[in-house]
């Protein structure tokens, strides 16, 4: 079996070459937080509160790099570890033509987290890398020269997922309208702003209408389950 391959961090910089920044030491662990945010929607006479999808969130990768000098000596000419770590702590700082930071992107190998996603049930959401923006860089030194330079460090570096909207449409490609789905009439909702929702079509408002026997759409009963019959 060969050696892993050597993590890096691809710097995507504004209107500037790409700069690919290795670790100096592959990471021991990382963590990956990936959560989705569900709504309670309560029901009278029910024994629980129905559940509802509302959006995802961001993931999270977390992890520890580990940096070192002494190599190169620890007295009087040694080398600032620091020449090593602000490579990676810039990365918080904000461009002054793109007012944020810059967009990177972790590689390690190509069996990263998500690359085994099943593309029969879920299209076009697997990977072999992290997309991402560095939220938080935590610096520790640990270990100096006599004259106070630092010569070692551990970084705990938090990032960010990161997706433009074109790119999250492109993946999920949500076929939401060619599907029968289920709604619960929320207060201050209507069949327009409903059909809005599921078909993108505000006019789409009858269908849905003629599907539940509705004939006023101005009276809606908060809590009626609605059918949302798939756009023919």
């Amino acid at each position: 079996m060969g050696k892993p391959e050597k993590a890096l961090l691809e710097v995507q910089w504004y209107k500037s070459p790409t700069q690919q920044i290795p670790v100096q030491y592959n990471p021991t662990e990382f963590t990956l937080d990936r959560s989705v945010q569900i709504a309670e929607i309560p029901i009278p006479g029910l024994d629980s509160p129905l559940l509802q999808f509302v959006r995802g969130q961001n993931e999270k990768l977390t992890l520890d790099l580990f940096f070192d000098t002494t190599e190169g000596g620890m007295g009087a000419d040694a080398t600032s570890v620091t020449t090593l770590t602000d490579t990676i702590y810039q990365l918080t700082k904000i461009e002054p033509q793109r007012h944020a930071p810059p967009i990177c992107v972790f590689y390690w190998s190509e069996n990263f987290p998500g690359d085994s996603i099943d593309a029969a049930h879920l299209g076009n959401q697997t990977r072999t890398s992290f997309t991402c923006i560095v939220e938080s860089v935590k610096q520790k030194f640990t270990l100096f020269s006599s004259e106070g330079v630092p010569l070692r460090a551990t970084l705990t570096l938090t990032l960010r997922e990161f997706k433009t909207l074109d790119q999250q449409l492109a993946e999920l490609n949500l076929q939401s309208p060619d599907l029968t789905q289920n709604h619960i009439i929320q207060r201050g909702e209507t069949l327009s702003g409903i059909a809005d929702q599921y078909y993108e079509q505000p006019g789409a408002w009858r269908s849905i209408a003629d599907a539940n026997g509705i004939a006023d759409p101005r009276r809606l009963a908060v809590g009626t389950f609605l059918t949302i019959p798939p756009l023919q």
